[in-house]
């Protein structure tokens, strides 16, 4: 971390020990691995009925680069997103939620050398790996239905664990504003729009110009078009813009969501 960083985190917060948190999460997911597994089939089932169902009646349609892909490879790479996304906002959200104002395993930790930095970090490192595994079952799906048309779809994997950093930092610091379970409504009301109208589906061209701008505007946009430009071999510049976007996700998910464990914590 550079010292500008710093600066928009709590003094003291860091003791070097977010591993610690994953190993706890780690041990705690053995007696859920139903739960734990259940999030990488939904992306699965869609790629079968939509893809490969509807996929018959829709015909290609125009890829990153203008030319005709199947509808299957078109929205294979947008599912990969939302599985990314999925893992990572479940983690960061309803289950860190459950442990800061229920369990209040935070305030126990905290008497421990462990800071909100550590804290903050650990949580958003497990929902990085659990969405790191989706995607990575999802690629493994996507390579058996032959929808990996490039060398370059080895780093999709890569680009799927910064997506899901970027949703997991985003997603604790909005969880440390929630008050309740009714307010994560909130949360559905973000993720559902943007796994339907990101692209995952239709290109943008179907959309007039204004929502066009709005869509572009979009977390899961950016993470489909990185996607999308990796599995079909269309790796430009431009991916590089994207990928700008989610570190810029990530510093602001991590400020924000350690100064306001500090703040709720230990103040």
């Amino acid at each position: 971390m550079t010292p500008l960083i710093w600066r928009f985190l709590p003094a003291g917060g860091y003791a070097g020990r977010p591993g610690a948190l994953i190993l706890r999460s780690a041990t705690a997911s053995r007696r859920a691995w139903l739960a734990f597994l259940s999030g990488f089939f939904e992306p699965v089932f869609y790629l079968v009925a939509m893809g490969q169902g509807l996929g018959s009646l829709v015909g290609a349609l125009p890829g990153p680069d203008g030319r005709p892909i199947s509808y299957a490879a078109f929205i294979a790479p947008g599912l990969l997103a939302a599985s990314a996304m999925n893992g990572a906002v479940f983690d960061s959200t309803y289950n860190v939620f459950f442990k800061l104002k229920y369990a209040r395993l935070y305030d126990a930790m905290l008497a421990t050398p462990l800071g909100p930095v550590d804290v903050a970090l650990g949580e958003i490192g497990w929902a990085l790996i659990r969405g790191g595994l989706y995607a990575l079952g999802f690629l493994s799906v996507m390579a058996g239905f032959g929808l990996l048309a490039s060398p370059w779809a080895l780093l999709a994997l890569p680009a799927a664990l910064v997506v899901a950093f970027a949703f997991a930092a985003v997603g604790m610091a909005a969880t440390s504003f929630m008050r309740s379970w009714q307010d994560f409504d909130l949360v559905t009301l973000a993720i559902l729009p943007m796994f339907l109208f990101s692209t995952t589906f239709y290109p943008l061209s179907v959309y007039p110009r204004w929502l066009q701008i709005v869509v572009e505007c979009l977390p899961l946009f950016h993470a489909v078009e990185l996607m999308r430009g990796l599995t079909t071999g269309v790796a430009g510049l431009g991916l590089l813009g994207h990928l700008a976007y989610f570190v810029v996700m990530i510093g602001g998910g991590v400020a924000v969501a350690s100064r306001r464990l500090d703040a709720l914590l230990l103040r």
